[in-house]
């Protein structure tokens, strides 16, 4: 009789709740600004427990002044464990957390797991108090929208509205770890929506505001650095300024090609080392943070020593050069965080470098290295970020200070200038490229209502195996009509081959193997929201009637196909 009154219990209260979540998907527009204060608050809350697990863990791990064994152990042993926890538990809790965050908009219909929220903060804390050289604020940044996501899919709201939270919880952590809730707003919309006039200001406002004082009142009302006031010199520093920002762009684009490059390789390793990669990067810093104990963690407190001119000449120019080794090493090799905090440091150290020299060479008509360093935190986020308007109203924000502004932008455009030219793609589309995740770009999401490959994409006819000859394969579509085909392995597809392509590999090699011959990361394919346009130009391109389409999260997982004749079909282009 109890099992069959427990039993009725239950059912009612699933029916209350089924009911409770009906009427809210009903309301979904009067209660998305609500849920920004809810989710403001908790990005907050996460935030401001970031800030003090990887402070004070690291005061304990490696003390000022404690012995040299423990700079050296640390990072060794932190990134070792914590290698093995992402490996087997966390995945997707590598890395900053910028490039996951715009991926789960763009390619996972908002989509943050609470594993991944819970494996992001954890084990970025773990990384960070060990020593590792990152930074906070790209994690806060994925924590901050996974919040986000994990309670719109509680609440039960569509898919689109699940993904207009994401750029809310991304505000609310910027807001938080930079203590500038203005620049966290326009980097939600300058960097992760990538529209100024996105519909989502107002939430994205509000939970900014909220986190801030959130921050505030746990916290205390205490900038991120304590700056001493800009105050122009001589109009002629101008042209200093201009030289740090060609500096800055110099070093921004150099710290990108190092990061990328040391990662690629890092990922063509077997898929059983990447539980022990990460102590690469620890090695690496266990080894200088013996000798040069400034390296270890974060590193804003020597931020402000250089802002108020406390850090000697020598020592900042050797941190520009050790930090940017230490910093790529380890994310290349897989630790967790970010590059915000990097990025600043960096910057302040390249800028109160420059600082020295020109106050040295012209005393009387330049400012004292502080505010070069503060001008340079700008121009390295400017130039290895790629966020030029976010970076003048956060170094803004922090010293509430409008003289600075001029300054600030005319190094940031230089950096931002000489670093694009340098290196063309920016740094988080790059890092997504790699995973395999291929974010739209403007253009795309403005494609609404034109020619998609959706709308005519098909299913893949005849599949070839990586792992054939070409001998193999051409005996396989001697039969076949069609004269272009997909290559396939565990993975999924990794390749197009032509029919010319195989007579012509033919007879400098039949019996390699078809996956040695392709490139897994560059080949040609599209995205279903992408143009016919686009299509037929990589058709054209490579000389090829088919081309594969792939998820925008994997480029490898295979939706289906689209032909030239289809092509041609949608654009009324006739048959004879």
């Amino acid at each position: 009789m109890s099992e069959t009154v427990q039993t009725t219990s239950a059912s009612g209260w699933k029916a209350w709740l089924s009911g409770r979540l009906a009427e809210l998907r009903q309301r979904e527009g009067q209660i998305f600004l609500v849920l920004a204060l809810v989710i403001g608050a908790l990005t907050g809350l996460a935030v401001v427990a970031f800030i003090v697990l990887t402070e004070r863990m690291g005061m304990r791990l490696y003390p000022v002044g404690g012995a040299q064994w423990r700079r050296a152990l640390f990072p060794v042993v932190g990134s070792l464990g914590i290698g093995y926890l992402l490996y087997r538990y966390f995945p997707d809790a590598r890395g900053s957390g910028v490039p996951q965050t715009k991926a789960a908009l763009y390619a996972r219909e908002g989509r943050i797991t609470l594993r991944t929220v819970l494996g992001k903060f954890f084990c970025t804390s773990a990384t960070l108090a060990s020593g590792i050289p990152l930074g906070r604020e790209g994690p806060s940044v994925q924590v901050g929208a996974g919040i986000a996501s994990v309670l719109g899919r509680i609440l039960g709201l569509r898919s689109e509205q699940v993904k207009k939270l994401i750029p809310v919880g991304a505000a609310a952590a910027i807001a938080a770890a930079f203590n500038t809730p203005l620049a966290a707003v326009l980097f939600a919309l300058e960097e992760i929506v990538g529209d100024l006039n996105a519909p989502v200001m107002g939430a994205v406002v509000l939970a900014s505001a909220t986190a801030w004082m959130v921050l505030r009142v746990l916290l205390g009302n205490h900038p991120l650095f304590k700056v001493p006031q800009y105050e122009l010199v001589h109009p002629a520093e101008f042209a200093v300024y201009a030289v740090l920002g060609v500096a800055g762009g110099l070093v921004s684009a150099a710290f990108t090609k190092l990061l990328l490059g040391m990662r690629a390789r890092f990922l063509r390793f077997p898929q059983k080392t990447v539980w022990f990669q990460p102590v690469v990067g620890g090695l690496l810093v266990g080894l200088v943070g013996w000798f040069v104990p400034q390296v270890l963690g974060v590193g804003y407190g020597y931020v402000g020593d250089a802002l108020n001119g406390n850090m000697a000449f020598k020592m900042m120019l050797l941190l520009v050069v050790l930090k940017l080794l230490t910093v790529t090493t380890s994310y290349a090799s897989g630790n967790a965080g970010g590059i915000f905090g990097p990025a600043m440091f960096i910057g302040a150290m390249l800028g109160g470098t420059v600082g020295t020299v020109a106050h040295h060479l012209f005393p009387a008509y330049t400012a004292t290295p502080g505010a070069y360093a503060l001008v340079g935190m700008g121009a390295a986020f400017a130039g290895i970020v790629r966020a030029p308007m976010t970076s003048v109203l956060m170094i803004f924000e922090m010293t509430q200070d409008y003289a600075v502004i001029v300054p600030l932008m005319i190094a940031n455009l230089v950096s931002l200038f000489i670093a694009s030219r340098l290196q063309h793609e920016p740094i988080y589309e790059a890092l997504a490229v790699q995973d395999g995740i291929h974010l739209p770009s403007a253009k795309t999401r403005q494609r609404s209502g034109q020619r998609q490959v959706v709308r005519i994409m098909r299913t893949a006819g005849q599949l070839l195996p990586a792992e054939i000859t070409v001998r193999e394969a051409l005996e396989s579509v001697r039969s076949s009509e069609a004269r272009t085909w997909l290559v396939t392995d565990r993975r999924g597809v990794v390749g197009v081959i032509n029919l010319s392509w195989l007579e012509r590999e033919m007879a400098e090699g039949a019996d390699k193997k078809l996956g040695e011959l392709v490139d897994a990361l560059a080949f040609p394919h599209v995205h279903p929201d992408q143009g016919l346009d686009l299509a037929l130009e990589r058709m054209g391109t490579n000389q090829i009637e088919i081309l594969p389409v792939v998820n925008r999260a994997d480029v490898h997982k295979l939706e289906g196909v689209v032909t030239l004749r289809d092509v041609l079909d949608a654009y009324g282009v006739s048959r004879s």
